[in-house]
């Protein structure tokens, strides 16, 4: 049987919930089911936020940069290694990525390099409009440099938090609510799912009031349809949504079992010449998947020798995100850094990382792990 990367994992409580949206009828975009799906992250986020269930979470980063007043030829300065969905956005909106390198302690965006270049931008009139930093695989980012910066500068901070819902910043502060917006998302394979969507989450009621408005077509307060603007077709379905309520009541459960099933593979591998991602004290990752890096000096195995011999073994495990000025669409983008993500693509594997995944099957990747390394 094949042993995926990260996979749904139902509760067995989602049924409940999508039972009484059919009862009711509420199959369309809105209902009662997304009202308190939107209520259960507000509570879970123990802040004074304010979250708005949308399609995806490109969708969320998409109303966030919008709401922030990126346009055409602005700049937005965003972490490299991150999925492409947290990238294509500024795209839609005409704007410019600039990329920037990790810092090798927390493989998290490097503040210093930001701080460096906010100085010099600052100096040219040249600042961008956005700055949106990923917590890679269910890690925070420096919540407290980077809103320290975004405040000394007057930018706008749009936190990726795709990853890392359930993960904790400095004093129990939730991932998720940093910034101006943090965007969360529940696809599939993410530490909880409603199939696919996302969120936005912001401390600014008119960012939250806007982003409602322009997810439902942007339609202006009128008996007729009347637009005095473009607006998306981006709200969260109720059916969806109720999912994601079954889903948010094993929440910590979930996350739990994945930093449990991290530790066991840091325990079996880390003195073979493998390392894993690092976790800065007081952070609390997700450790949405089990990142690493295999030195091939020391191996003398790559990291494609391990990923295509579990791959013959029905087993699925895949590089770390490749960075986005690595990619060819953003060949010509400018770059900030020493090269710390593209030397983690090179030789980086996230392995098996479900909530679902048995001991056995972990164990079982382990060990044609240590046929190749032992």
């Amino acid at each position: 049987m094949r042993i995926y990367l990260s996979r749904p994992h139902m509760s067995g409580r989602e049924e409940r919930f999508v039972s009484e949206a059919f009862a009711s009828n509420f199959v369309a975009p809105l209902g009662p089911q997304l009202d308190a799906f939107e209520a259960s992250l507000c509570e879970y986020l123990n802040t004074d936020v304010n979250c708005v269930g949308l399609a995806s979470g490109s969708a969320a980063l998409h109303l966030a940069l919008r709401i922030a007043d990126v346009g055409p030829g602005d700049e937005v300065w965003i972490s490299s290694m991150t999925f492409a969905g947290g990238v294509f956005p500024v795209n839609y909106l005409g704007a410019i990525p600039r990329f920037f390198d990790l810092d090798p302690t927390s493989w998290a965006i490097d503040t210093a390099y930001l701080e460096v270049e906010l100085r010099k931008a600052s100096t040219e009139n040249r600042l961008p409009k956005a700055i949106v930093p990923t917590d890679l695989y269910g890690q925070s980012v420096d919540l407290d440099a980077l809103e320290s910066l975004a405040t000394q500068y007057g930018v706008n901070l749009i936190v990726d938090s795709a990853e890392s819902l359930g993960a904790s910043y400095k004093n129990g502060r939730k991932a998720g609510t940093g910034g101006d917006a943090a965007i969360l998302s529940f696809n599939g394979n993410k530490i909880i799912t409603t199939s696919g969507g996302g969120m936005l989450v912001t401390r600014h009621k008119a960012w939250a009031d806007e982003a409602r408005f322009l997810a439902t077509q942007a339609r202006d307060q009128a008996p007729h349809y009347q637009h005095s603007t473009f607006g998306y077709n981006y709200r969260l379905s109720n059916i969806c949504a109720a999912i994601g309520l079954g889903q948010m009541e094993v929440i910590d459960e979930r996350v739990d079992r994945r930093r449990d099933i991290f530790e066991r593979y840091k325990k079996e591998l880390s003195n073979l010449g493998i390392e894993f991602m690092p976790e800065p004290d007081g952070l609390r990752s997700t450790r949405w998947l089990t990142a690493l890096t295999i030195d091939p000096k020391e191996t003398g195995i790559t990291r494609e020798d391990i990923r295509l011999m579990l791959l013959e073994n029905q087993i699925e495990a895949r590089p770390l995100w490749k960075p986005m000025h690595m990619q060819p669409l953003y060949e010509n983008a400018a770059y900030h850094g020493r090269g710390v993500d593209e030397k983690l693509f090179s030789n980086g594997l996230c392995l098996p990382s479900g909530s679902d995944l048995t001991m056995d099957e972990q164990d079982e990747v382990i060990g044609l792990i240590k046929t190749l390394l032992i």
